[in-house]
């Protein structure tokens, strides 16, 4: 965070051994520290799978980037007019040798969640895995079109 006050410039003949590792430690708190929550939060959503949206005449296609799962990884649940996708995946490896014991563990999940239209078939959406891929088609319902209609006046 810059300061408000205006730092006055010391000519070179003025400077000492200590004005450039001041100026360097200003620095580092003036650029770095204040920024690093920021640069913290890109790491903290290092698991949020990213996604593609698509709409077409007929539906919404969800693709969501998912490498190394499995079908059965997925939960995919639709609540009024919206659709969430999580998956917890847990792997465990015990190595038991004559010389050496292995012990391995790794956890990871992550949830999406996305509002839909008002105007959607949830009991017909679809969903496949496929090449790290998760493809969610949510079908479009019919709507209503209003047409044209002339009223007479009695």
């Amino acid at each position: 965070m810059k300061s408000l006050s205006r730092r006055e410039e010391q000519k070179p003949a003025q400077r000492n051994m200590f004005s450039n590792f001041f100026s360097d430690i200003d620095r580092m708190f003036d650029d770095d520290m204040f920024l690093m929550p920021m640069h913290l939060s890109r790491f903290g959503n290092s698991n949020l799978p990213a996604a593609n949206i698509r709409e077409t005449d007929k539906d919404y296609n969800i693709e969501l980037a998912v490498p190394g799962m499995k079908r059965d990884d997925f939960t995919i649940e639709v609540d009024e007019n919206m659709i969430s996708i999580s998956s917890e995946k847990e792997e465990n490896i015990n190595e038991d040798k004559e010389n050496y014991q292995r012990r391995e563990y790794n956890y990871s999940s992550f949830s999406r969640s996305f509002r839909l239209p008002e105007a959607v078939k949830a009991d017909s959406i679809k969903a496949q895995y496929d090449n790290g891929v998760l493809h969610i088609k949510v079908p479009k319902a019919e709507q209503n079109v209003q047409r044209k209609k002339r009223i007479n006046v009695d």
